[in-house]
């Protein structure tokens, strides 16, 4: 059957229809008799015309194009369309001939007939090579969570592609428990983990537009049963037409997490950047790339994307550009490809385009990789920030802000102390002048960023393990990059000079429990014994390899106890103690000639002087013990 051409399949369904209508109608003339061979020669007309009427019917409606193990509700559709003006046809041709003794109810009786002979034998053949094709190739059996209208469409979908078979619903809501929806019973939750063994499910497809705490409620729900669970899109991706309701993803951590969207406001997502011109540094990396999408939004006279990446640049540009023309923007997008730790260039760059407010985003942010090459870690994220921060002061830039970390905050690692240098940098530099508000924005982990934890255990699942955990007890912070994006906009605008803010990261999250549970709803089993209640072993093991060095095992966002709120209630603000300029800028002097004699004897004393230091004295002991190391070692500093 397969090898025939369109064309004559359709000539055969036709041919097919043209024998079926009369014995429809042989069908219900008989049964209304009562006789099993009724005199019927009489009634010609009306067969002619049962056949002669239902078939251009048909084919006007488009029955003859639909393929048969596809067809859907559009068919059958086409069918009552049909049958019914050919039993109307059927009874006016026996009125107006007239047909005597031509009984009244027979046209009732071939509309239901026809309905069955040509409806019902469509859906059979379509039955059938269903059945032939999961015998061929057998489908997964998978289960929808959420018998609503999106649940529906999506179980209607699945039931005509090749893959997936859904073999129930569940939902919470009684009413519509216990009913079929397109042939599927509904289930509640608690009958949920029966029909998942008897029916040998392996993955769960959730169809409810919820909001996000209701859909993580759902997902741990779904967690200990060892299937996969996938999602719909979310409401806004389908209503803007950027998703499909059968483009279901897995879960994502932003769903594991739970996080309260806060709307944001509108006068502080404008204040730092309308109608001005803004610079962003490192705006190829991931948080700098999300801030120029944001400030894009919020209409600057120009954007100035910096940089020393040139294929991030490259990327982040051509994407704002197709932004700026799709939406028609009038901001005017430049780039410019350089380092934070040129201060030459940055004068130039400040300059050249009259920048008003920099939101510096450029770091080398991973601890392991600036642990190991301490000096460029320093000379980027600390003299960087101080040669951006000195051009911005020459150039009279009015706002400067600096995206910080929670590793700054008694820092264990030559990344964490660096960039709470940057901060004391920002600190310091505001007490000298009236022109230029530093301030700087501290927040933990985004998802999806560059050597993110979530990313690596997802490659680490797919090729089947070892998941890999430093600690069984390391906690980390994280948030979404938009809204780590969104809410630095919106403090800048408050800043008044010398700000540290604080962005709520809610509850850390265990490691290892992260670890678990991408394991487990992906669908796969824990194999390490002691991980597993189960005791049953599986198929990821989970690793731990040991903190490295310069890791902690919790993150903190606060230095100090002092902390205020502000006009957002995702947004703290902190009071810390800064040095004063005229202290730091000799030990920043001192240790940028270690930096340049790689006297690593000197850096170590340093870092060591910020470690578990939460006040002034002990910063100040930290400068001091550089100084006093490059003094003793005024020779080879070479490793």
């Amino acid at each position: 059957m397969d090898q025939l051409s369109r064309r004559k399949k359709q000539v055969i369904a036709a041919g097919a229809d043209i024998i079926v209508l009369p014995v429809a109608l042989w069908t219900a003339i008989a049964l209304r008799l009562g006789e099993w061979n009724p005199e019927v020669s009489q009634f010609w007309p009306a067969f002619v015309v049962s056949a002669l009427i239902c078939i251009p019917v048909f084919a006007g409606l488009g029955l003859y194009r639909q393929v048969v193990r596809h067809m859907g509700n559009h068919a059958l559709w086409a069918v009552v369309k049909g049958a019914t003006i050919a039993a109307i046809a059927i009874a006016a041709v026996a009125y107006m001939v007239p047909l005597r003794g031509f009984p009244r109810s027979v046209p009732v009786i071939f509309w239901m007939l026809s309905l069955l002979y040509i409806g019902g034998t469509r859906f059979a053949i379509r039955a059938y090579f269903q059945w032939l094709e999961a015998r061929l190739s057998p489908r997964e059996a998978v289960l929808i969570y959420g018998a609503g209208r999106k649940g529906a469409e999506l179980a209607s979908w699945l039931q005509q592609q090749g893959t997936y078979v859904p073999v129930a619903f569940v939902d919470d809501d009684r009413a519509a428990q216990k009913r079929l929806i397109n042939g599927l019973y509904v289930y509640s939750r608690r009958k949920l983990p029966k029909v998942l063994r008897e029916q040998n499910v392996s993955q769960v497809f959730v169809a409810v537009n919820s909001s996000p705490d209701e859909r993580r409620q759902i997902i741990e729900f779904l967690e200990p049963l060892d299937v996969g669970v996938r999602l719909i899109p979310d409401v806004a991706d389908l209503t803007a037409g950027r998703a499909a309701l059968h483009n279901l993803r897995d879960v994502a951590i932003e769903d594991l997490l739970g996080r309260d969207q806060v709307e944001p406001l509108p006068h502080l997502l404008r204040g730092s950047v309308a109608n001005r011109a803004v610079l962003v540094t490192g705006a190829g990396g991931s948080i700098g790339s999300e801030l120029c999408r944001q400030i894009v939004g919020q209409q600057p006279s120009e954007l100035v994307i910096l940089d020393q990446s040139e294929y991030g640049l490259f990327q982040i540009l051509g994407e704002l550009e197709q932004l700026v023309k799709q939406e028609k923007l009038a901001t005017v997008i430049t780039s410019a490809l350089g380092s934070v730790t040129n201060l030459t260039f940055m004068r130039r760059t400040l300059s050249k385009y009259n920048i008003d407010t920099v939101y510096h985003a450029a770091a080398y942010k991973h601890v392991d990789l600036v642990e190991r090459n301490p000096i460029e870690g320093l000379k980027n994220n600390t003299f960087g920030t101080l040669h951006a921060a000195q051009a911005a002061l020459d150039c009279g830039v009015r706002d400067f802000i600096l995206i910080s970390t929670d590793k700054a905050v008694r820092t264990t690692s030559v990344m964490g102390a660096s960039k709470r240098l940057a901060e004391m940098i920002l600190q310091a530099l505001q007490g000298t002048n009236d022109v230029t508000r530093f301030s700087m924005v501290r927040f933990g982990n985004v998802l999806g960023s560059s050597g993110s934890v979530v990313p690596l255990f997802l490659d680490q699942i797919e090729r089947g393990g070892p998941v890999t955990v430093t600690h069984p007890e390391v906690t980390r912070y994280f948030m979404t990059i938009p809204e780590a994006a969104q809410l630095v906009l919106q403090a800048a605008s408050m800043a008044e000079g010398g700000d540290v803010f604080l962005l709520d990261m809610g509850q850390p999250i265990r490691i290892m429990d992260l670890a678990r549970r991408m394991i487990r709803l992906k669908g796969r089993t824990i194999a390490t014994d002691e991980l597993n209640e189960g005791g049953e072993g599986g198929s990821i093991a989970i690793e731990i390899t040991g903190l490295k060095p310069g890791e902690k095992l919790h993150e903190e966002l606060l230095v100090g106890d002092a902390v205020s709120g502000t006009d957002h209630r995702k947004i703290m603000r902190a009071e810390e103690g800064y040095v004063p300029w005229s202290e730091l800028r000799g030990a920043l002097n001192t240790l940028e000639q270690a930096c340049d004699a790689y006297d690593y004897n000197a850096i170590k004393s340093f870092v060591g002087g910020l470690v578990e230091g939460s006040d002034i004295e002990s910063q100040l002991g930290g400068f001091r013990a550089v100084a006093e190391v490059v003094e003793l070692n005024p020779g080879d500093r070479s490793a």
